[in-house]
Protein backbone atom coordinates (compact mmCIF):
# COMPACT_ATOMS: atom_id res chain seq x y z
CA UNK A 1 0.00 0.00 0.00
CA UNK A 2 1.69 3.32 -0.93
CA UNK A 3 1.33 6.41 1.66
CA UNK A 4 -1.66 8.33 -0.35
CA UNK A 5 -3.87 4.86 -0.41
CA UNK A 6 -3.50 5.10 3.32
CA UNK A 7 -3.88 9.01 3.55
CA UNK A 8 -6.99 8.25 1.26
CA UNK A 9 -8.41 6.00 4.08
CA UNK A 10 -7.25 8.40 6.69
CA UNK A 11 -9.27 11.21 5.02
CA UNK A 12 -12.18 8.64 4.80
CA UNK A 13 -11.95 7.72 8.61
CA UNK A 14 -11.85 11.46 9.70
CA UNK A 15 -14.89 12.69 7.31
CA UNK A 16 -16.22 9.32 9.00
CA UNK A 17 -16.32 10.36 12.21
CA UNK A 18 -17.34 14.17 11.57
CA UNK A 19 -20.63 12.78 10.69
CA UNK A 20 -21.18 10.31 13.35
CA UNK A 21 -20.65 12.89 15.93
CA UNK A 22 -21.42 16.19 13.97
CA UNK A 23 -24.16 14.44 12.90
CA UNK A 24 -26.24 14.21 15.86
CA UNK A 25 -25.19 17.50 16.73
CA UNK A 26 -26.92 19.14 13.07
CA UNK A 27 -29.83 16.95 14.30
CA UNK A 28 -30.36 18.55 17.54
CA UNK A 29 -29.87 21.70 16.21
CA UNK A 30 -32.85 21.34 14.14
CA UNK A 31 -34.91 19.31 16.36
CA UNK A 32 -34.47 22.16 18.69
CA UNK A 33 -37.80 23.11 16.68
CA UNK A 34 -39.57 20.36 16.79
CA UNK A 35 -39.16 18.51 19.86
CA UNK A 36 -39.00 21.51 22.69
CA UNK A 37 -41.82 23.08 23.90
CA UNK A 38 -40.91 25.75 25.88
CA UNK A 39 -37.54 27.93 26.98
CA UNK A 40 -36.23 25.12 29.44
CA UNK A 41 -36.58 22.34 27.19
CA UNK A 42 -34.72 24.25 24.48
CA UNK A 43 -32.19 24.81 27.08
CA UNK A 44 -32.14 21.25 27.52
CA UNK A 45 -31.62 20.00 24.04
CA UNK A 46 -28.66 22.35 23.72
CA UNK A 47 -26.80 21.46 26.79
CA UNK A 48 -27.02 18.05 25.39
CA UNK A 49 -24.60 18.95 22.75
CA UNK A 50 -23.22 22.27 24.81
CA UNK A 51 -20.07 20.85 25.92
CA UNK A 52 -18.82 18.52 22.69
CA UNK A 53 -20.42 20.32 19.66
CA UNK A 54 -17.01 22.12 18.96
CA UNK A 55 -14.77 19.27 19.86
CA UNK A 56 -16.83 17.06 17.06
CA UNK A 57 -16.24 20.14 14.33
CA UNK A 58 -12.20 19.74 15.01
CA UNK A 59 -13.09 16.46 13.00
CA UNK A 60 -14.07 19.06 10.10
CA UNK A 61 -11.16 21.30 10.24
CA UNK A 62 -8.67 18.19 10.81
CA UNK A 63 -10.06 16.62 7.17
CA UNK A 64 -9.82 20.18 5.73
CA UNK A 65 -6.57 20.24 6.60
CA UNK A 66 -5.27 16.68 5.98
CA UNK A 67 -6.48 16.64 2.28
CA UNK A 68 -5.15 20.50 1.96
CA UNK A 69 -1.53 18.50 2.79
CA UNK A 70 -1.97 15.10 1.27
CA UNK A 71 -3.81 16.17 -1.69
CA UNK A 72 -3.07 19.67 -2.46
CA UNK A 73 -4.69 19.18 -5.70
CA UNK A 74 -8.08 17.61 -4.70
CA UNK A 75 -8.26 20.42 -2.07
CA UNK A 76 -7.70 23.19 -4.42
CA UNK A 77 -9.98 21.90 -7.18
CA UNK A 78 -12.73 20.83 -4.13
CA UNK A 79 -12.88 24.39 -2.75
CA UNK A 80 -12.82 26.23 -6.06
CA UNK A 81 -15.36 24.36 -7.65
CA UNK A 82 -17.73 24.28 -4.64
CA UNK A 83 -16.90 27.75 -3.37
CA UNK A 84 -20.15 29.09 -2.65
CA UNK A 85 -21.70 25.52 -0.98
CA UNK A 86 -18.68 26.00 1.11
CA UNK A 87 -19.05 29.22 1.48
CA UNK A 88 -22.88 28.73 2.69
CA UNK A 89 -21.73 25.77 5.23
CA UNK A 90 -19.23 28.15 6.59
CA UNK A 91 -21.47 30.80 7.34
CA UNK A 92 -24.21 28.75 8.80
CA UNK A 93 -21.22 26.53 11.17
CA UNK A 94 -20.08 30.47 12.06
CA UNK A 95 -23.96 31.92 12.76
CA UNK A 96 -24.78 28.60 15.07
CA UNK A 97 -21.59 28.53 17.25
CA UNK A 98 -22.42 32.40 17.92
CA UNK A 99 -26.49 31.41 18.73
CA UNK A 100 -24.94 28.14 21.29
CA UNK A 101 -23.19 31.82 23.23
CA UNK A 102 -25.39 35.12 22.44
CA UNK A 103 -28.81 33.31 22.95
CA UNK A 104 -28.56 33.74 26.72
CA UNK A 105 -27.15 37.25 26.78
CA UNK A 106 -30.34 38.60 25.86
CA UNK A 107 -33.28 38.70 27.68
CA UNK A 108 -36.19 39.42 25.39
CA UNK A 109 -38.44 36.50 23.34
CA UNK A 110 -37.35 38.74 19.84
CA UNK A 111 -33.35 37.82 20.91
CA UNK A 112 -33.72 34.12 21.78
CA UNK A 113 -36.06 33.83 19.07
CA UNK A 114 -33.27 35.30 16.45
CA UNK A 115 -30.75 32.91 18.11
CA UNK A 116 -32.76 30.02 18.15
CA UNK A 117 -33.38 30.10 14.16
CA UNK A 118 -29.90 30.48 13.62
CA UNK A 119 -29.59 27.28 15.72
CA UNK A 120 -31.68 25.55 13.38
CA UNK A 121 -30.71 26.77 9.85
CA UNK A 122 -26.85 26.88 11.11
CA UNK A 123 -27.56 23.24 11.94
CA UNK A 124 -29.91 22.45 9.02
CA UNK A 125 -28.29 24.15 5.97
CA UNK A 126 -25.01 22.55 6.68
CA UNK A 127 -26.58 19.08 7.54
CA UNK A 128 -28.21 19.15 3.99
CA UNK A 129 -24.98 20.46 1.83
CA UNK A 130 -22.90 18.11 3.33
CA UNK A 131 -25.11 15.65 1.01
CA UNK A 132 -24.94 17.74 -1.95
CA UNK A 133 -21.18 18.08 -1.95
CA UNK A 134 -20.33 14.63 -1.18
CA UNK A 135 -23.06 13.40 -3.48
CA UNK A 136 -21.10 15.69 -6.22
CA UNK A 137 -17.44 14.32 -5.39
CA UNK A 138 -19.49 10.91 -6.27
CA UNK A 139 -21.39 11.63 -9.36
CA UNK A 140 -18.14 13.37 -10.60
CA UNK A 141 -17.98 16.80 -12.26
CA UNK A 142 -17.01 18.58 -14.91
CA UNK A 143 -13.18 19.14 -14.93
CA UNK A 144 -11.08 19.79 -17.65
CA UNK A 145 -7.93 18.47 -18.93
CA UNK A 146 -6.20 20.69 -15.70
CA UNK A 147 -8.23 19.35 -13.33
CA UNK A 148 -10.26 23.19 -12.80
CA UNK A 149 -14.21 23.00 -12.70
CA UNK A 150 -15.28 24.33 -15.55
CA UNK A 151 -19.08 23.70 -14.72
CA UNK A 152 -21.39 26.34 -12.57
CA UNK A 153 -23.03 26.51 -9.06
CA UNK A 154 -26.30 24.79 -10.94
CA UNK A 155 -24.76 21.59 -12.01
CA UNK A 156 -23.78 20.81 -8.59
CA UNK A 157 -27.94 20.98 -7.97
CA UNK A 158 -28.30 17.49 -10.20
CA UNK A 159 -31.33 15.19 -8.86
CA UNK A 160 -28.73 12.63 -7.50
CA UNK A 161 -26.84 15.14 -5.31
CA UNK A 162 -29.93 16.72 -4.34
CA UNK A 163 -31.55 13.60 -2.63
CA UNK A 164 -27.62 12.87 -1.28
CA UNK A 165 -28.33 16.27 0.81
CA UNK A 166 -32.27 15.03 1.77
CA UNK A 167 -30.93 11.77 2.99
CA UNK A 168 -27.55 13.24 5.39
CA UNK A 169 -30.10 15.48 6.58
CA UNK A 170 -32.90 12.92 7.11
CA UNK A 171 -30.12 10.84 8.53
CA UNK A 172 -28.78 13.20 10.85
CA UNK A 173 -32.12 14.15 12.07
CA UNK A 174 -32.51 10.50 13.07
CA UNK A 175 -28.99 10.65 14.71
CA UNK A 176 -29.96 13.58 17.18
CA UNK A 177 -33.35 12.45 17.78
CA UNK A 178 -31.63 8.92 19.05
CA UNK A 179 -29.23 11.12 21.21
CA UNK A 180 -31.31 13.27 22.56
CA UNK A 181 -33.30 10.39 23.77
CA UNK A 182 -30.26 9.20 25.27
CA UNK A 183 -29.29 12.47 26.96
CA UNK A 184 -32.68 13.40 28.30
CA UNK A 185 -35.10 12.59 30.74
CA UNK A 186 -38.59 12.76 31.51
CA UNK A 187 -41.29 14.47 28.61
CA UNK A 188 -38.40 15.12 25.92
CA UNK A 189 -37.28 11.83 26.25
CA UNK A 190 -40.14 10.16 25.48
CA UNK A 191 -41.05 12.71 22.70
CA UNK A 192 -37.49 12.18 20.99
CA UNK A 193 -38.16 8.31 21.02
CA UNK A 194 -41.47 8.76 19.99
CA UNK A 195 -39.49 11.36 16.95
CA UNK A 196 -37.12 8.57 16.24
CA UNK A 197 -39.65 6.08 14.74
CA UNK A 198 -40.84 7.97 11.98
CA UNK A 199 -38.11 10.26 10.93
CA UNK A 200 -35.92 6.65 10.71
CA UNK A 201 -38.73 5.19 8.60
CA UNK A 202 -38.22 8.09 5.87
CA UNK A 203 -34.01 7.71 6.70
CA UNK A 204 -34.47 4.45 5.87
CA UNK A 205 -36.23 4.51 2.42
CA UNK A 206 -34.87 7.79 1.67
CA UNK A 207 -31.12 6.38 2.19
CA UNK A 208 -31.96 3.05 0.70
CA UNK A 209 -32.57 4.76 -2.95
CA UNK A 210 -29.81 7.16 -2.90
CA UNK A 211 -27.45 3.90 -1.89
CA UNK A 212 -28.75 1.75 -5.00
CA UNK A 213 -28.51 4.66 -6.69
CA UNK A 214 -24.48 5.01 -5.52
CA UNK A 215 -23.94 1.25 -6.73
CA UNK A 216 -25.87 1.57 -10.06
CA UNK A 217 -23.57 4.57 -10.62
CA UNK A 218 -19.96 3.09 -9.23
CA UNK A 219 -19.50 -0.57 -7.43
CA UNK A 220 -17.31 -3.38 -6.25
CA UNK A 221 -18.09 -6.32 -3.50
CA UNK A 222 -16.95 -4.19 -0.83
CA UNK A 223 -18.86 -1.27 -1.77
CA UNK A 224 -22.05 -3.15 -1.71
CA UNK A 225 -21.23 -5.09 1.08
CA UNK A 226 -21.06 -1.35 3.12
CA UNK A 227 -24.43 -0.13 1.59
CA UNK A 228 -25.81 -3.61 2.70
CA UNK A 229 -24.33 -3.08 6.42
CA UNK A 230 -25.60 0.87 6.45
CA UNK A 231 -29.51 -0.46 5.61
CA UNK A 232 -29.11 -3.16 7.90
CA UNK A 233 -27.63 -0.84 11.02
CA UNK A 234 -30.32 1.20 10.37
CA UNK A 235 -32.82 -0.49 10.33
CA UNK A 236 -32.06 -1.80 13.32
CA UNK A 237 -31.48 1.53 15.27
CA UNK A 238 -35.10 1.88 14.07
CA UNK A 239 -36.27 -1.43 16.31
CA UNK A 240 -34.41 -0.65 18.95
CA UNK A 241 -36.07 2.49 19.39
CA UNK A 242 -39.21 0.87 19.33
CA UNK A 243 -38.01 -0.86 22.34
CA UNK A 244 -36.43 2.19 24.02
CA UNK A 245 -33.01 1.12 24.21
CA UNK A 246 -31.83 4.73 23.89
CA UNK A 247 -28.22 3.08 24.22
CA UNK A 248 -27.84 0.47 21.68
CA UNK A 249 -30.12 2.63 19.31
CA UNK A 250 -27.67 5.53 18.70
CA UNK A 251 -24.57 2.99 18.30
CA UNK A 252 -26.33 1.23 15.46
CA UNK A 253 -27.23 4.62 14.30
CA UNK A 254 -24.13 5.93 14.32
CA UNK A 255 -22.98 3.17 12.70
CA UNK A 256 -25.59 3.20 9.99
CA UNK A 257 -23.34 6.85 9.37
CA UNK A 258 -20.46 5.04 9.45
CA UNK A 259 -21.23 2.54 6.74
CA UNK A 260 -23.06 5.14 4.37
CA UNK A 261 -20.03 7.63 4.53
CA UNK A 262 -17.78 4.65 4.06
CA UNK A 263 -19.77 3.41 0.99
CA UNK A 264 -19.12 6.70 -0.90
CA UNK A 265 -15.65 6.74 -0.55
CA UNK A 266 -15.53 2.63 -1.36
CA UNK A 267 -17.57 3.64 -4.40
CA UNK A 268 -15.07 6.92 -5.11
CA UNK A 269 -11.12 5.13 -4.95
CA UNK A 270 -8.73 5.64 -6.75
CA UNK A 271 -10.69 8.60 -7.42
CA UNK A 272 -10.52 11.45 -5.20
CA UNK A 273 -12.61 13.76 -8.07
CA UNK A 274 -13.99 12.22 -11.30
CA UNK A 275 -14.15 14.19 -14.00
CA UNK A 276 -17.29 13.61 -16.56
CA UNK A 277 -15.95 15.08 -19.25
CA UNK A 278 -13.20 12.54 -20.33
CA UNK A 279 -13.22 10.26 -16.96
CA UNK A 280 -9.89 8.66 -17.34
CA UNK A 281 -7.92 11.45 -18.49
CA UNK A 282 -9.39 14.38 -17.14
CA UNK A 283 -10.05 12.82 -13.13
CA UNK A 284 -7.89 13.52 -9.83
CA UNK A 285 -7.02 10.31 -8.74
CA UNK A 286 -5.05 9.68 -5.73
CA UNK A 287 -2.10 9.02 -7.31
CA UNK A 288 -1.83 12.48 -9.29
CA UNK A 289 -3.76 14.64 -6.98
CA UNK A 290 -1.43 13.53 -3.90
CA UNK A 291 1.69 15.44 -2.17
CA UNK A 292 5.01 13.86 -2.60
CA UNK A 293 6.36 10.85 0.06
CA UNK A 294 8.40 12.45 1.57
CA UNK A 295 5.34 14.94 3.26
CA UNK A 296 2.85 12.38 3.62
CA UNK A 297 5.88 10.60 5.09
CA UNK A 298 6.29 13.74 7.88
CA UNK A 299 2.37 13.73 8.31
CA UNK A 300 2.18 10.27 9.20
CA UNK A 301 4.37 10.59 12.06
CA UNK A 302 2.76 13.59 12.99
CA UNK A 303 -1.17 12.09 12.49
CA UNK A 304 0.46 8.66 14.75
CA UNK A 305 1.75 11.15 17.81
CA UNK A 306 -0.77 13.57 18.13
CA UNK A 307 -4.11 11.39 16.80
CA UNK A 308 -4.42 9.47 20.33
CA UNK A 309 -4.13 12.38 22.53
CA UNK A 310 -6.87 14.04 20.69
CA UNK A 311 -9.15 10.96 21.07
CA UNK A 312 -7.94 10.14 24.35
CA UNK A 313 -9.24 13.84 25.12
CA UNK A 314 -12.35 13.83 23.23
CA UNK A 315 -13.04 10.40 25.00
CA UNK A 316 -12.61 12.04 28.66
CA UNK A 317 -15.23 14.91 26.96
CA UNK A 318 -18.24 12.59 26.61
CA UNK A 319 -17.59 10.36 30.02
CA UNK A 320 -17.32 13.54 32.15
CA UNK A 321 -20.68 14.62 30.84
CA UNK A 322 -22.27 11.39 30.14
CA UNK A 323 -24.81 11.67 32.20
CA UNK A 324 -29.13 12.50 31.66
CA UNK A 325 -30.14 15.68 31.42
CA UNK A 326 -33.44 16.60 33.00
CA UNK A 327 -35.87 19.84 32.61
CA UNK A 328 -35.68 20.08 36.59
CA UNK A 329 -31.99 20.46 36.53
CA UNK A 330 -32.28 24.13 34.34
CA UNK A 331 -32.81 26.93 35.84
CA UNK A 332 -35.53 28.92 35.45
CA UNK A 333 -34.43 31.81 33.55
CA UNK A 334 -35.25 35.60 34.14
CA UNK A 335 -38.62 37.01 32.91
CA UNK A 336 -38.34 37.64 29.00
CA UNK A 337 -39.74 41.24 27.99
CA UNK A 338 -41.08 42.55 25.01
CA UNK A 339 -38.77 46.00 23.43
CA UNK A 340 -41.08 48.86 24.01
CA UNK A 341 -43.41 49.81 20.87
CA UNK A 342 -44.12 53.34 20.29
Amino acid sequence: MHLYDLWFIAIAVLWIGYFFLEGFDFGVGVLTRFLARDERERRVMINTIGPVWDGNEVWFITAGGATFAAFPEWYATLFSGFYIPLLIILVALIFRAIAFDYRGKGHTDRWRANWDRAIFWGSLVPAFLWGVAFANIVRGVKLNENHDYVGSFWDLLNPYALLGGVVTLVLFTFHGAVFTALKTDGEIRARANRFSIGIGVAALVLAGVFLLWTLLHRSDGWTVVAAVLAAVFLAAAILVSLRVREGWAFLLSGLAIVFAVATLFLSLYPYVMPSTIAEASNSLTVQNASSTAKTLGIMTWVAGIFLPIVLIYQGWTYWVFRKRIHVDQIPAAEPATHPATS
